[in-house]
C-alpha cells in the first residue's frame, strides 16, 4: 500500500477539503447543511491553516446514498466556504490521531510499550495501572492498534477523525496571502488539483 493510503478511498466514502472563512458559525452552518440533506458525516476536522483568516475543513462523507458531487456542490453555496475539493482520488496524505487509556499493571507492561514500539506509537502518559498510548497514521493502523489493545482493556479512547493533504506541489489554493502586510487574501487565479 503507498503511503498515506488507507481504506479511507474505499467507494463508499469520499474525502472533501474544505477552506472556509475563520468566523463564527460557519461550522454549524456546514453541519446545519449536513444534517438537512441527510448527508452522513464519517469524520469532520477543523483547523487553522496558514493564513489566520481560513479554517480547513476534512470532511469524510458516506456516500453510499449520495453522490460526492452532490455534496461538494452544496457546499459550495454556502456563504463562508471559499472552496471545496474532493481529494479521495487525488495522491494524498491522510492521517488519524487516537489517544488510547489501556489497563497496564505492571506485569503487562513490558508487552504494551514493544507494541506501542511495533506501532511507531508513543506513550504520553504512565499512571500506576494505566498508560496513555498516542497513535497516528492512516486508519488502518489506529483499527488495528485499537484490535490489539483490547485484549489488554481499553479504558477510554478518543480519535481526532482523519485529516487529508495532497501530496506535492499538485494542489494551489484557492487563495493567497496578501501582498500588502494587512493579511488580508486574495484570490489565486490558478487553483487546481
Amino acid at each position: 500500500m503507498p503511503p498515506g493510503d488507507d481504506s479511507s478511498t474505499r467507494k463508499s466514502t469520499h474525502i472533501l477539503v474544505a477552506l472556509v472563512e475563520n468566523k463564527p458559525g460557519v461550522l454549524n452552518r456546514v453541519a446545519s447543511l449536513f444534517r438537512r440533506r441527510s448527508f452522513n458525516i464519517e469524520s469532520l476536522t477543523v483547523g487553522h491553516t496558514e493564513s489566520p483568516d481560513i479554517s480547513r475543513m476534512t470532511i469524510v462523507v458516506d456516500t453510499r446514498k449520495t453522490s460526492a458531487a452532490l455534496v461538494e456542490k452544496n457546499l459550495n453555496k454556502l456563504i463562508n466556504v471559499i472552496d471545496v475539493q474532493d481529494v479521495t482520488h487525488a495522491p494524498i496524505v491522510v492521517r488519524d490521531l487516537a489517544l488510547i487509556k489501556v489497563t497496564a499493571p505492571a506485569e503487562r507492561r513490558a508487552e504494551i510499550m514493544q507494541l506501542v514500539d511495533i506501532f511507531r506509537a508513543k506513550i504520553v502518559d504512565v499512571y500506576a495501572e494505566s498508560v496513555i498510548v498516542e497513535v497516528t497514521g492512516p486508519e488502518a493502523k489506529i483499527d488495528s492498534m485499537v484490535e490489539l489493545l483490547h485484549p489488554f482493556g481499553i479504558i477510554e479512547m478518543v480519535r481526532t477523525g482523519r485529516v487529508a493533504m495532497v501530496r506535492g506541489s499538485g494542489y494551489r489554493a484557492p487563495y493567497v496571502l496578501s501582498d500588502n502586510g494587512t493579511n488580508g487574501l486574495r484570490v489565486n487565479p490558478t487553483p487546481n488539483l
